[in-house]
C-alpha cells in the first residue's frame, strides 16, 4: 500500500534520463515506477519533454526525437526523506546514465480516491 503523505516537509527526488534507456529489456523510466511503486512509495510521475540538452551539449528537438530516441524524460517521485533515501541504492543499481537528484519541498495537499485509483 503506498504511502501517504501529510502537509509539511517531504523530498523530491527527481531523474532525468533519456525516453529510450533501457534496464534488462525494460524502459529505464518504467523500471523506476515500478520499483518506487513495489517500495511502497506515496507516488511517481513520468514526464517527457519535448526539448532539452545535456552533457553532449546538443540540443534535442522535436524533429530529432523521432530519430533518435533522445528525447528527455523526468521521474518525479515525493514521499518523506527517509523513504527516498531507502530507495536510492535501486536507483543506483539501475541508472547507468542520466542524472538525479533530491530536494526539500513541502506538501501542501496529498489527497486521492479511497479506492486506490487515483
Amino acid at each position: 500500500m503506498p504511502a501517504t503523505l501529510s502537509p509539511g516537509p517531504a523530498t523530491r527526488l527527481t531523474v532525468y534520463v533519456k525516453v529510450n534507456a533501457h534496464w534488462h529489456h525494460r524502459s529505464v523510466h518504467t523500471e523506476i515506477v515500478h520499483r518506487a511503486h513495489a517500495a511502497g512509495l506515496a507516488g511517481a510521475s513520468v514526464f517527457r519533454g519535448d526539448e532539452g540538452f545535456g552533457r553532449s551539449e546538443t540540443i534535442h528537438s522535436p524533429h530529432l526525437f523521432s530519430l533518435n530516441g533522445e528525447s528527455p524524460c523526468a521521474i518525479v517521485i515525493v514521499d518523506s526523506d527517509e523513504r527516498i533515501r531507502a530507495f536510492l541504492p535501486q536507483l543506483e543499481e539501475i541508472l547507468d546514465d542520466g542524472i538525479a537528484f533530491v530536494e526539500p519541498v513541502e506538501v501542501v495537499r496529498y489527497v486521492g480516491r479511497q479506492d486506490g485509483v487515483a
